[in-house]
């Protein structure tokens, strides 16, 4: 009987997933609670469903287009630092390849190698791709997945409009009586799910971030509640 072959994420590839379903996290509470704020606000000053309506598909596209911005101007700088750090690796292997091959005996001596052992590993690291060893070992950058700036966008775009719909969705299906009530506590359960989806993703204590997440988006909905209020008493 042979044993199932074991796969398992290691490294940089685990860490990459992790980052993408952290920011996806993110960003989806960011939709919940930005959305939250904007249309109980408004309903704040009015109960009217046109207006709810309007006032949320407005926060939901220029929510998810900001953030869709943002995150691509963001990877877009980093992609441009990883390919400007690669071409400056490829000049020194071009004209220092001896200092560069002391370089990577170091650093693999660092990570816990014996020095003749650190320097056979350079040597064939070296023989088998010197800039690809280099760019992981010295730099921590792997050739072959440098950051995509049009994915980073895409699902920040996709993480937002999510959120955002259930606050959205949440001010106007339900009747006029029931809508607020319906809103908040939709939101407070989306923000708990959020909270403790960070925490597991950071390997953190869920309470502490659950009750940062719920608190910090039931202090938004009452502050623009409150200011919508006013608003509407004042006839504005």
């Amino acid at each position: 009987m042979t044993d199932a072959p074991h796969e398992e994420e290691h490294g940089g590839a685990l860490g990459t997933r992790l980052n993408w379903l952290r920011a996806a996290v993110l960003g989806a509470n960011d939709g919940v609670v930005s959305t939250a704020g904007l249309v109980v606000g408004v309903a704040g000053a009015t109960d009217d469903r046109a207006t709810l309506l309007t006032a949320g598909l407005a926060g939901l596209l220029a929510g998810s287009m900001s953030m869709a911005v943002g995150e691509y101007v963001s990877v877009s700088t980093q992609r441009d630092s990883e390919k400007a750090a690669l071409a400056e690796e490829k000049r020194e292997l071009r004209e220092q390849p001896e200092a560069e091959l002391v370089e990577l005996t170091d650093l693999l001596e660092a990570r816990g190698l014996t020095r003749d052992v650190a320097h056979e590993a350079a040597e064939q690291l070296t023989e088998r791709d010197a800039l690809r060893a280099h760019a992981r070992v010295e730099l921590g950058i792997d050739p072959d997945e440098l950051t995509n700036p049009w994915h980073a966008a895409a699902a920040s775009f996709l993480a937002f409009t999510i959120g955002a719909l259930l606050p959205l969705l949440a001010i106007v299906l339900p009747p006029a009586p029931a809508r607020l009530y319906v809103t908040v506590l939709s939101v407070l359960a989306a923000l708990t799910l959020t909270g403790w989806s960070s925490a597991r993703l950071g390997a953190a204590p869920a309470r502490p971030a659950i009750l940062r997440v719920v608190g910090g988006g039931a202090l938004a909905m009452a502050v623009t509640y409150g200011a919508g209020s006013l608003l509407g008493a004042a006839g504005v």
